[in-house]
């Protein structure tokens, strides 16, 4: 017999869910396109978690002690600057919103939950419905299930669930991140310590910017924000060809191109050259607001990027799902998966419409903000008239 919940996905919503419907009696089963042992070190870098929604999720998932035991509570600083390397302001000190690695966080998650409820390496083909209109999911291994009485897609920005609830597509913000790296026995480390120390650090420059943030390795995230076309890095068409290990293309072009970094202050073209290996791109997609509402279906619905799928410019994506898990999981509670889970969907889905169209809205009103021409003017002055 199938288990009564199917969740596709085993990122923070998903298996946020999971852990609250473990703790609620309500039974699951997440499938994850991963193995359990990847260690993710690419899904992203650190997280801010904040008490209202992330941690209140893991608090009633009965996970803060873990949570707290992994935090740091003592990087939630961030000092912004200009393209010659001027301090301009610094804030965040003592947010209740401490960093921790995203493979943490997973971590954390994956650890609470009994090892026969996700199944991993079952990577979704498609979903879809029967003649008796259940819905049906394929994998690529060639293998499907069914017979849920919910299934909930938890499976990021190129859900394979969405399309049974709505035709809405991610779109590209005109924006794009290249991640480096710079570890702890890299020549130029001391002097990046000295400067960002356990927090964050983000210098801007007319309508691109630099960010640096510290992991829990201490090592450095460094991300160059760029505005560029879609396909900018496509083969064929590419300015720069990321793909190359070393990354030597990519720091040469980045650092000799006045369009980009080359009239930086020298600290940061130095940050920039001393990048370890190659680098990654993080084009980045959104769901229009305006297309985050659909026709309630009892059988189905959606969470996190799959539903809402924003910007990272308020730092409030992963919170967000996490509510949404949250959110979710006590109406299913309050009533049930019998007669009344029409009503918990539906509740759900009303809560986290308003919240995720909030999250898209701000989220590109901050996005423009940190790409304006004169940026970081209108960003500080939004900074101290909230503070």
């Amino acid at each position: 017999m199938a288990p009564l919940i199917a969740i596709v996905g085993g990122g923070p919503s998903g298996l946020t869910l999971a852990r609250l419907l473990e703790c609620n009696g309500i039974d699951y089963i997440v499938y994850e396109r991963n193995g359990s042992s990847d260690s993710h070190n690419h899904q992203g870098g650190t997280l801010d978690i904040h008490g209202a929604t992330g941690q209140e999720a893991l608090r009633r998932g009965g996970l803060s002690e873990e949570f707290e035991n992994m935090a740091r509570r003592d990087a939630t600083t961030a000092h912004i600057v200009n393209m010659s390397g001027k301090h301009l302001l610094t804030f965040g000190e003592g947010r209740d919103a401490p960093e921790i690695d995203r493979v943490q966080l997973r971590a954390i998650l994956h650890k609470s939950i009994p090892a026969d409820k996700i199944q991993w390496n079952k990577a979704v083909h498609k979903v879809e419905r029967d003649a008796q209109n259940n819905i049906i999911i394929l994998f690529s291994d060639g293998s499907s299930a069914g017979g849920f009485r919910l299934v909930v897609g938890a499976d990021g920005a190129w859900s394979k669930v969405r399309h049974l609830l709505t035709s809405a597509k991610p779109k590209y913000s005109g924006k794009t991140y290249i991640e480096g790296k710079i570890s702890p026995n890299n020549p130029i480390y001391p002097k990046l310590e000295a400067k960002v120390g356990r927090g964050s650090l983000i210098a801007f420059g007319p309508s691109k910017n630099l960010a640096v943030q510290q992991m829990s390795d201490r090592s450095y995230r460094i991300y160059l924000g760029i505005t560029v076309a879609e396909d900018f890095f496509i083969a064929g068409n590419a300015n720069v060809d990321l793909s190359v290990d070393d990354g030597a293309q990519a720091r040469q072009f980045f650092l000799s191109n006045s369009d980009y970094f080359a009239e930086w202050a020298t600290e940061f073209n130095e940050l920039i050259a001393s990048c370890e290996h190659g680098f990654r791109k993080w084009p980045l997609f959104y769901l229009p607001p305006e297309t985050l509402v659909w026709e309630h279906d009892s059988q189905v619905t959606l969470i996190g990027d799959a539903a809402h799928l924003s910007t990272p410019f308020v730092g409030e994506g992963v919170n967000c799902s996490m509510y949404d898990a949250l959110v979710l999981a006590e109406k299913l509670k309050e009533h049930g998966t019998g007669p009344g889970l029409d009503r918990a969907v539906e509740e759900y889905e009303k809560d986290m419409f308003k919240r995720g169209r909030d999250l898209i809205e701000r989220s590109m009103g901050s996005g423009e903000l940190l790409f304006a021409n004169d940026a970081p003017k209108s960003l500080v002055q939004v900074i101290k008239g909230n503070a």
